[in-house]
């Protein structure tokens, strides 16, 4: 096998199937996968969800990850917001002519690593190959397939007045961990994405019984985008407790120099959640016991006031509008 990829890998002759078998069949095979023209599964009793994401991140490698392993958290993490256990993955990758092999095997390796720790199959695939200059490296396409489980039932349109809002945990760190990566303002600071998958908390939530009325990620656009889109699905406001937003210290660093918002930035292992009341102690015990979302808190609740839009309350008690979402402050974060 060459170095770099090169047309003839896109072609469906030897060179195609070398890469296939060298490297996608190395690190993903398992027992559904296939070479067939589709995967033949077994059936699944309860409700389906499904998904499909595109990932294009710049740069492709970073801190706390890579664009193999963002692709694998980006698809878990969407099924678990819906409360579906993810049981298989299909992923399509556009490579750029020149990609460098070693990296490619790198971002499979992830890939396979990230399934398994979430406990979901790659079960088939495609690849095309771009000739150079059509595309940034390598893009990945990926489908989710997951089973809801019995009786879970959440939505962007279930929050009502009362309820309390949890993130789980500190935010804006894969937003501003790409941004330090991409080195265009000269900024040095020790940042590491969050790219995690949250399966596992996520079940451990619903199998104890407890209900929440909404969880997303808070990905492209951070957890203000997130938040704004809860607030006009469900008909409500939100307000939201400065002082109780959990931000990294270099984070904030960063963002204060730049003047970024990091409510704004782009996570890829945090959930928003939106709870009950009288279940928010039991809920924040259970997320402080698993992996990845230790930091879990309390940031805010939903109002009956001010539908359709999220007020901060300041440390002094002053309350002011969390500006809407408006253009993206980093493009290409996932």
């Amino acid at each position: 096998m060459t170095d770099t990829i090169t047309m003839a890998h896109g072609a469906g002759g030897k060179q195609t199937s070398e890469l296939i078998h060298g490297i996608f069949e190395k690190h993903l095979g398992n027992e559904y996968f296939t070479a067939d023209d589709a995967a033949v599964l077994p059936p699944v009793c309860g409700r389906l969800a499904m998904t499909t994401d595109g990932f294009i991140v710049s740069p492709q490698f970073f801190p706390g990850g890579n664009i193999g392993k963002l692709s694998i958290c980006g698809t878990v993490n969407d099924l678990s917001c819906m409360g579906a256990r993810p049981l298989y993955m299909t992923c399509a990758f556009v490579i750029e002519e020149g990609f460098r092999i070693d990296e490619l095997d790198q971002i499979a390796a992830a890939m396979a690593k990230t399934a398994d720790e979430a406990g979901v199959r790659l079960v088939a695939g495609d690849t095309k190959v771009a000739g150079k200059g059509q595309c940034g490296g390598v893009f990945i396409t990926t489908t989710g397939i997951g089973e809801i489980m019995e009786s879970v039932r959440m939505s962007g349109a279930c929050a009502r007045p009362g309820d309390a809002v949890i993130v789980t945990g500190d935010i804006g760190r894969h937003g501003t961990a790409i941004l330090l990566a991409r080195d265009d303002y000269g900024i040095e600071a020790e940042v590491t994405s969050d790219c995690a998958p949250l399966w596992k908390p996520v079940e451990a939530v619903l199998s104890s019984g407890l209900r929440p009325h909404v969880i997303r990620d808070a990905t492209r656009g951070g957890v203000g985008t997130v938040l704004y889109e809860i607030a006009a699905e469900s008909g409500v406001g939100i307000r939201l407790e400065t002082e109780k937003i959990p931000v990294q210290p270099a984070v904030r660093g960063v963002t204060g120099m730049l003047g970024l918002e990091p409510l704004y930035l782009a996570c890829e292992g945090r959930l928003v959640i939106v709870c009950p009341q009288e279940e928010t102690g039991r809920l924040l015990e259970i997320l402080h016991g698993q992996t990845c979302t230790e930091g879990a808190a309390v940031i805010g609740c939903i109002t009956a006031e001010n539908k359709g839009r999220v007020v901060m309350t300041t440390q002094i008690g002053a309350q002011t509008l969390l500006p809407e979402p408006g253009n993206e402050l980093l493009p290409r974060i996932c």
